[in-house]
């Protein structure tokens, strides 16, 4: 059996153990110490924002959640949220006792569609239903489509919680993804571009709502010599350990997004010939971190055809993101669509992206792509 290829891999920069050293060192076990502290610093200084607060989590999940929370969602009310993303951009909704509505996306950049956005609010509204929040998805790494979004959610005066889980390292018009939302929020689960092993952060716009972020996080425990709660609390705060991971992280993080966004050059290089393929361009103004190189097919018959040849040799790629209207748990749901993401749904593959990715891999997976072409 010829090497295993992976979709998505961890990739160690070298650094990280001698925060880990340093923390089994000094104790520091816990959900506090220096590299917690230091982590945050290090994500605040890379987002260039003096007015972003960073409160480093479990994982990506956990930070949807308090961010919903700390935008005030609770029982009964609803939000709308991108259709086309992984489960965890929804279900932090129900969580709290919320109803998700679903936004179908746009071809430009396969995430939330402006134009379905307003027909949304405006048919909750008119339902006597204001929508309390909407989640937004830099979907595969490309920035959404935030100028006309952005500008609908202020005329309706609609906070928007920002999933950055597979964007960091992207930026649009030079700010970084991560930075545009009322609220946002970042992954380090094991496939993303950097990796804690698992691990998240919520950005908050002022340290009054990182620390109440972080004090819900920690069990929401009262200033008191004993154990007092007012508030029910959360499990939720990254260790010192964990966060000593992502520290080394960091220090290869640029690197990681020039890896992947080379993979990305290299397959348009030598698959763009056949018309049977499309890739995902970055409109004007957007800068992709590229974590997922993906392709739309002319077929789901085509899309099957090279998914299995690729995984005959050992090689994982996989469907795009099935959207979240489509999905059993959710049958119920209203959803505002458009036909965008079940096409793409049908049609599209996810190719192996790592930055560890090696050229003997990049060439397999060119060559057996190109023989199911011919």
């Amino acid at each position: 059996m010829c090497k295993k290829v992976w979709l998505s891999s961890p990739h160690m920069g070298g650094a990280e153990q001698s925060f880990i050293k340093e923390a089994f060192e000094t104790n520091w076990v816990a959900p506090l110490g220096p590299n917690v502290n230091g982590f945050e610093s290090d994500i605040q200084e890379y987002l260039q924002d003096d007015n972003k607060y960073v409160a480093t989590l479990i994982s990506g999940t956990a930070a949807l959640h308090l961010g919903l929370k700390l935008l005030g969602v609770t029982q009964g009310d609803e939000v709308l949220c991108q259709s086309m993303t992984f489960a965890a951009s929804a279900n932090p909704i129900t969580y709290l006792g919320a109803s998700p509505i679903f936004i179908d996306s746009e071809r430009r950049t396969w995430n939330i569609c402006a134009e379905q956005l307003e027909i949304a609010i405006k048919d909750r509204l008119a339902k006597g239903k204001k929508p309390k929040a909407i989640v937004t998805v830099h979907l595969y790494g490309m920035p959404y489509e935030i100028d006309e979004v952005h500008k609908i959610a202020r005329q309706y005066g609609i906070p928007i919680l920002e999933d950055s889980a597979e964007a960091l390292g992207s930026s649009y018009k030079g700010f970084k993804c991560g930075t545009f939302g009322d609220m946002s929020i970042l992954s380090f689960n094991g496939n993303k571009i950097i990796t804690t092993s698992g691990g998240g952060a919520l950005i908050a716009p002022s340290k009054e709502l990182k620390d109440k972020a972080v004090f819900l996080a920690t069990q929401a425990k009262d200033n008191e010599p004993h154990y007092q709660h007012s508030e029910i609390g959360f499990n939720y705060r990254m260790s010192n350990i964990v966060a000593g991971i992502g520290r080394g992280q960091m220090q290869v993080l640029d690197a990681h997004v020039n890896n992947r966004r080379n993979n990305y050059t290299f397959y348009k290089q030598h698959l763009s010939e056949f018309s049977e393929i499309k890739f995902l361009e970055e409109p004007v103004g957007s800068f992709s971190n590229r974590w997922l190189t993906c392709i739309e097919t002319s077929s789901f018959d085509l899309r099957e055809k090279i998914r299995l040849a690729l995984a005959d040799n050992n090689i994982e790629s996989r469907p795009l993101w099935k959207p979240m209207h489509s999905q059993p748990v959710f049958k119920n749901a209203i959803a505002y669509v458009n036909g965008v993401s079940d096409a793409l749904f049908e049609r599209g593959l996810c190719l192996p992206s790592g930055s560890n990715l090696e050229q003997d891999d990049l060439d397999r997976v060119v060559s057996i792509i190109k023989k199911v072409l011919k």
